[in-house]
């Protein structure tokens, strides 16, 4: 593999609107070469035998199970409410308009 250069280096920058001086456009050009480097040896890795996972070991749902229980009434449900009207909650208008 060709070692990244300093003129890759500064297209990228510029790509991404980076403001890099000389210098770093020398470091980053090394730092680069040697990530991309790293990233083509895992790329050799033989590992057609394993299957792709999306977790290293076995996940356990640690939910409970749904179970369904009574809700509140309506009665006890409007019992704490600061107003109610025709067995609902009555809030104030908002609003000005009419429905």
């Amino acid at each position: 593999m060709a070692a990244i250069s300093r003129e890759e280096v500064a297209h990228l920058a510029r790509l991404s609107r980076l403001a890099v001086t000389e210098e770093e456009l020398e470091t980053f050009a090394g730092q680069l070469d040697v990530i991309l480097q790293a990233v083509a040896r895992v790329g050799e890795v033989t590992a057609g035998d394993i299957p792709p996972t999306s977790h290293s070991v076995p996940l356990t749902n640690v939910l409970r199970e749904d179970v369904v229980v009574p809700g509140l009434s309506r009665e006890d449900a409007l019992a704490g409410a600061p107003d109610v009207a025709d067995e609902r909650f009555r809030v104030p208008r908002i609003l000005d308009e009419e429905v």
